[in-house]
C-alpha cells in the first residue's frame, strides 16, 4: 500500500515541484522541450537495449537453455520505457537507468531469485511441463508425473 502512495501521490508532486523549478529557471517551452527530447531519445535507446536484450534470449533459447536474465531485462526495460514516457525529470533519470546495461545487471541480481519460470517443451508429440526458478545456480523441477499435485524440488534434493 505504501508504494501505492509513493507511486501516484509523491512521485507526482515531486515532478510538478521540479517541472516547476526547471520551469522557472530555463523558462516554460524550454522546459518542455526537454522533457520531449529526452522522451524521444529514451524511446530510441529503448528499443535498441530491447533488440539487443531479445538477440541474446533468441541465442539462448536456440542453445536449449531458458533465457531468465533476459526476460527479467526485458520487465526492467518495460519498466524503464513507462518511465521515459511519463513526463518529469525523475522518471527520466529511473527510465534511463533502466537503459544502463550495467545497472540493469545491477538490478536483476537481486531480482532473479525472486521469478519462477514455467517452461513448456513438445517432444515426439508429448508435453512436458517443467518448472524453474529463474536463478541458474538453483534451478528447481516439478515432478513430471503429476505437475499439478507435486511440490517444487530443489535440485539438490
Amino acid at each position: 500500500m505504501r508504494f501505492l502512495f509513493l507511486l501516484f501521490i509523491v512521485v507526482p508532486i515531486v515532478e510538478i515541484t521540479i517541472l516547476i523549478q526547471v520551469g522557472q529557471a530555463i523558462g516554460a517551452w524550454y522546459t518542455v522541450g526537454l522533457v520531449l527530447l529526452s522522451a524521444f531519445v529514451g524511446v530510441n535507446m529503448l528499443r535498441q537495449q530491447g533488440l539487443s536484450t531479445l538477440a541474446r534470449a533468441r541465442q539462448r533459447m536456440d542453445r536449449g537453455e531458458v533465457p531468465g536474465e533476459e526476460m527479467v531485462e526485458g520487465i526492467l526495460l518495460a519498466i524503464g520505457g513507462a518511465m521515459l514516457v511519463t513526463p518529469g525529470f525523475v522518471t527520466d533519470v529511473i527510465g534511463f537507468s533502466c537503459l544502463i546495461p550495467a545497472v540493469r545487471r545491477a538490478l536483476i541480481k537481486p531480482l532473479i531469485g525472486r521469478f519462477t519460470l514455467v517452461a513448456a517443451t513438445h517432444r515426439y508429440e508429448a508435453e512436458d511441463v517443467h518448472v524453474y526458478t529463474v536463478d541458474p545456480d538453483d534451478f528447481r523441477t516439478v515432478d513430471e508425473t503429476d505437475p499439478a499435485r507435486s511440490e517444487i524440488t530443489h535440485k539438490d534434493s
